[in-house]
């Protein structure tokens, strides 16, 4: 056992080793955005169509499914989070070392922010998860208030709340914010993953570029039509 830990703890004091797992974990966050974002769609078909995947996931594997996928998710952030910014101070080190100044003028914008926009999305998976799953501060564990007849089956509302969730406009503003930082982020991020995992060449580095970019813009656009056509658009009124 000591010797397993050994060999983890030296992949991961090397600069390999953090890259590997960022590339990895970004790759896994990359998958469940996608994933989230196209339940979260079902809102447009209905209260039917989204409250049956509602339930649908929060039955999966007797209730627990739910919440290993949530743990998962916050381990995959946690190590992502802490690899990059170990990743980014020893290469900032590294550059003053050699160059004697900070030679981070030649990055781009988004790989300069990337921890920032990091930290900031961080910032709104925790009140995300407040506000949907742990439903602090308002009244969403309510059956009164939020339950749904489902195949004859009382289950929870998550049409009424994400409609009223969203209602809220310093909620919906916080969110639209924290997607285009997001994008920002995933935009260098998704081209990043194909350079560290060594399928990017020169020839290929422009596409996989466009690709990060397009897969960002797919991404912000899904998740912010929901709280604008909810705010402007009536959408469950």
């Amino acid at each position: 056992m000591s010797a397993v830990f050994d060999s983890l703890s030296r992949f991961y004091a090397s600069s390999i080793g953090k890259k590997i797992l960022v590339a990895l974990t970004g790759a896994a966050l990359v998958v469940f955005v996608l994933g989230h974002m196209i339940g979260n769609l079902l809102v447009f078909a209905g209260p039917e169509a989204i409250n049956e995947y509602g339930h649908m996931l929060q039955s999966s594997l007797h209730g627990a499914g739910v919440w290993i996928a949530r743990l998962g998710l916050l381990a995959a952030v946690g190590i992502h989070i802490l690899a990059t910014v170990q990743l980014t101070a020893s290469n900032r080190a590294a550059r003053q070392d050699r160059y004697g100044k900070n030679a981070t003028q030649v990055a781009s914008k988004a790989s300069r922010t990337m921890i920032w926009s990091g930290l900031t999305i961080l910032a709104f998976i925790v009140y995300h998860l407040l506000h949907f799953t742990v439903r602090v501060g308002n009244e969403y564990n309510n059956p009164a208030l939020y339950s749904y007849s489902l195949h004859g089956e009382t289950v929870h509302n998550v049409y009424k709340m994400v409609i009223d969730g969203f209602s809220w406009w310093p909620a919906s503003a916080f969110y639209v914010v924290a997607m285009v930082l997001l994008y920002t982020h995933l935009s260098h991020g998704v081209s990043s993953l194909f350079q560290t995992l060594g399928l990017a060449t020169h020839r290929t580095w422009p596409l996989f570029q466009k690709l990060g970019h397009a897969y960002a813009l797919l991404i912000v656009i899904g998740n912010c039509s929901i709280p604008i056509a909810i705010l402007f658009f009536g959408l469950g009124k």
